[in-house]
């Protein structure tokens, strides 16, 4: 870190956070999101299958994500950045807490709930203001929207990216994740050598690899107490 540019956090947030707020996960080991099995409503498997289904379970989640709030784990990371540190925010959930809460720099691995996107070409696109996605709604190209999201299976498009951002960091937090799920569990790798990291999870004495420091809190407890300490200090300890 020069005395040039402010410190630069990398966040890796998961489950856990969004927990807070409300959100249900199939992070607890029964295999179910939601009463159903991942492999009925978040597969390419299961898409094929019986779309409407899988239309009908993620407008569901997405009438949840609109009733959600930011919790104050997510305030305190956007307090974070904009007191001047450099924040970036790599997060596993598909909701939009994070940007409600006020970050401007949120990369979403799996993708975001509130979009719509070609079952044809990734590139394309679609804000969901309002309402879900039915049967017969289609992209530019005429094919079949689909839910915005990366299932079980399918390749995560932005990985890369966020493997270049966890390099260029000073210091990272992981929030709310067991860091199970692959390929985000790699990204810690990626990380530069000397740069300090914390985990905030309530288990976080068991789940921290070596090297990382447990925080045992819920994230809407740990973070802003950390990210106040950080504040104060100007930097990372």
């Amino acid at each position: 870190m020069t005395e040039t540019r402010m410190p630069h956090l990398v966040v890796l947030t998961g489950a856990g956070i969004s927990a807070e707020s409300g959100l249900k996960t199939f992070r607890d080991g029964d295999g179910l999101w939601e009463n159903h099995r991942v492999e009925d409503v978040a597969t390419p498997e299961a898409w094929a299958r019986d779309p409407a289904s899988v239309l009908r379970f993620y407008d569901e989640r997405r009438q949840q994500t609109r009733r959600a709030r930011p919790n104050p784990a997510h305030r305190a990371l956007a307090e974070l950045e904009a007191a001047g540190f450099r924040v970036d925010v790599i997060t596993q959930n598909i909701d939009d807490l994070h940007e409600r809460a006020g970050s401007t720099r949120v990369l979403h691995l799996h993708g975001e709930i509130l979009l719509a996107r070609s079952s044809v070409d990734d590139k394309l696109r679609y804000p969901l203001t309002r309402g879900g996605i039915a049967l017969g709604d289609l992209c530019d190209k005429g094919s079949q929207l689909r839910p915005d999201v990366v299932w079980f299976g399918e390749a995560v498009p932005r990985y890369a990216e966020a493997c270049d951002i966890v390099a260029e960091a000073d210091a990272l937090l992981v929030v709310g994740t067991s860091l199970a799920v692959m390929p985000a569990a790699l990204l810690l790798e990626q990380a530069p050598l000397d740069a300090p990291c914390w985990l905030i999870d309530p288990q976080a004495r068991d789940l921290a690899p070596p090297g990382v420091a447990p925080i045992a809190e819920p994230a809407s407890q740990g973070v802003p107490t950390l990210v106040a300490r950080w504040k104060a200090l100007g930097g990372f300890e």
